[in-house]
């Protein structure tokens, strides 16, 4: 779908993708450069609360890294112990 800028570099979204994308006069979109291709994407009215459970079911990384660390102080420990005694 091509759009043209105005001389004031504005575009018209069409009707369609409006509907569709429950847009409506006063909404608020972003502008987004990925390297070449410019988007426009609706903006999320509050990306916290919409970015919640997105990683649900997934290993929890601060277990991870609590059991991580617990190994390399026990590691650490033990090399600790045979320079010592």
């Amino acid at each position: 779908m091509n759009l043209t800028i105005s001389q004031k570099g504005w575009v018209v979204i069409p009707a369609e993708l409006r509907k569709k994308y429950h847009l409506k006069p006063g909404a608020q979109v972003t502008m987004v450069d990925y390297g070449g291709v410019l988007s426009i994407v609706p903006a999320m009215p509050d990306p916290i609360k919409q970015g919640r459970g997105l990683l649900k079911g997934l290993p929890s990384l601060t277990e991870e890294l609590l059991k991580e660390r617990a190994a390399e102080l026990a590691r650490e420990e033990t090399r600790t112990k045979r320079i010592d005694g």
